[in-house]
């Protein structure tokens, strides 16, 4: 793969707006009945959808202005306002959504519908990175307190994920669980703890499963569409079902951008959790494969901003969004062709959703900002320019952080000073011995001795002749030399 500075950041602009661009088509596709069964014009959804993108590409582009200073500023009020309107969802009245899909993860102000769980995922992340950076995480029972960052993190993502089951999302709860996990992986935790979680999730969902309920039958569905063999195809399976057979229509080719049949009422989430299912059907073989390169890109370069990043903060912000996005969007594909259980979890950046939108794009918005702000790109920029989207959008020159640049390379030198092990000292030398060793260490340039004494004369030496000739050389430039009466030759002049 070539090396050049503003690939990452490239390559991220363009997975990402070739996704928006096809969640777009799709709105226009897949939207039209729910925009009919409303009584509204043919493209009322579409339109609404379109908007949320805008606002979207604004909060991208807002993102990509934001100094990380300010980021870093901003995150703790970001996760606290995340919190607030995750408890207004249990407030009667003002959440709702249990009634009408069976789960209350939506709340209503006035004309603005959110879902604070998409906020809560995002703003977790950005938390995680903020309190992790450059920390080590606990090795031991006794650096297990409650001021320690992780544990501190992990309480916070606790809270958080209770009440995502307690809206009865466990889809979200779900892929929040893995950014969580994701993010206590890239900051360095043991991978038995992650083991260990992983392990009591799986137990978890074992008594989902046992526990009966729509729930359950998913897990049958699952098992079903594993193996190919539906059981209730009028029932419990019958989303999967259909999406299978708008998959199987698309065959290579597709039957064209806005002829799916399946989106009328056949599938009841044509236009948010089975989008994929339309794209397949509408594009064919060849635009479900290339919505998964899309993403194959994304994650690539993501991964590779996260390693190529300045700092450690930069760097675990990179790799746990990128990591957000990614997973989710596999997820959502595996369980559309049948490889995973369905539990309602959106195509980022494809399906319909403006909160899912917005919070998104915004969070891509800092996964190119950090790609951006690469010391090498940062060099690249100052010395042939700044690409031509950033002059159209008027984003600025980025810059390279110096102070969480040095912080980080002396954690880093430090906890290798600490890791490594001290020579063993020989015998104590008698005085004599110390002088003769000393005598023998000093600095020798042009066979003189160089002392601390010299090094100031020689410089102020320098300092006058350069004055005075309008020099501007380095100091070491010129070699210090010492005559035998012990007086300093200047050095020569160059005209």
């Amino acid at each position: 793969m070539p090396k050049h500075p503003g690939l990452d950041y490239l390559m991220l602009r363009i997975s990402i707006f070739v996704l928006v661009g096809i969640g777009v088509v799709m709105a226009f596709s897949a939207t039209m009945t729910w925009s009919v069964i409303e009584g509204n014009t043919v493209w009322a959804q579409a339109i609404r959808q379109t908007f949320y993108v805008v606002l979207g590409l604004a909060v991208f582009w807002a993102a990509l202005r934001t100094p990380f200073a300010k980021v870093k500023k901003l995150t703790p009020w970001f996760l606290a306002f995340a919190a607030i309107l995750t408890m207004l969802v249990f407030v009667p009245g003002i959440g709702v959504g249990r009634n009408e899909v069976g789960s209350q993860s939506w709340i209503v102000l006035g004309p603005i519908r959110l879902q604070p769980s998409e906020i809560a995922r995002i703003a977790v992340a950005m938390f995680g990175a903020l309190s992790l950076a450059n920390k080590r995480p606990p090795r031991t029972l006794n650096e297990v307190k409650l001021t320690n960052p992780f544990v501190i993190y992990i309480l916070v993502s606790v809270l958080f994920f209770g009440a995502m089951l307690a809206e009865g999302n466990l889809g979200v709860a779900m892929t929040f669980a893995v950014i969580v996990g994701f993010t206590l992986f890239f900051a360095g935790i043991n991978w038995r703890v992650i083991a260990l979680a992983v392990l009591g999730l799986v137990v978890g969902l074992v008594f989902v499963f046992l526990g009966g309920g729509y729930r359950s039958d998913r897990f049958t569905t699952f098992f079903g569409a594993f193996t190919g063999n539906f059981s209730d195809t009028r029932g419990s399976a019958f989303q999967t079902y259909q999406g299978f057979l708008s998959l199987a229509d698309g065959s290579m080719t597709g039957v064209g951008i806005g002829q799916s049949r399946a989106k009328w009422f056949y599938l009841p989430e044509a236009k948010n959790d089975f989008v994929f299912a339309i794209i397949g059907e509408e594009l064919g073989l060849f635009g479900g494969v290339l919505v998964i390169v899309m993403f194959v890109l994304l994650g690539i370069f993501g991964l590779r901003t996260a390693m190529r990043a300045q700092n450690q903060f930069q760097s675990l912000l990179a790799a746990t969004l990128t990591a957000t996005v990614v997973s989710q969007a596999f997820y959502n594909v595996s369980y559309v062709i049948g490889l995973m259980p369905m539990t309602g979890v959106q195509l980022p950046l494809i399906s319909s959703g403006g909160t899912s939108t917005v919070v998104t794009l915004g969070a891509m918005g800092l996964l190119a900002s950090v790609a951006r702000h690469e010391p090498e790109a940062v060099s690249y920029m100052q010395s042939y320019g700044r690409p031509l989207f950033d002059r159209v959008f008027m984003i600025p020159e980025p810059t390279v952080d110096v102070r969480s640049s040095r912080a980080a390379a002396g954690g880093q030198r430090s906890r290798e000073r600490a890791g490594r092990r001290q020579p063993a000292r020989g015998p104590e030398k008698s005085r004599p011995e110390r002088r003769r060793t000393e005598q023998r260490r000093t600095e020798q340039r042009f066979g003189a001795a160089v002392t601390s004494r010299s090094r100031s004369v020689t410089r102020a030496a320098h300092t006058a002749v350069s004055s005075k000739h309008g020099m501007h050389d380095n100091l070491n430039s010129y070699p210090n030399q010492k005559g035998q009466s012990g007086t300093w030759r200047q050095p020569p002049i160059r005209h």
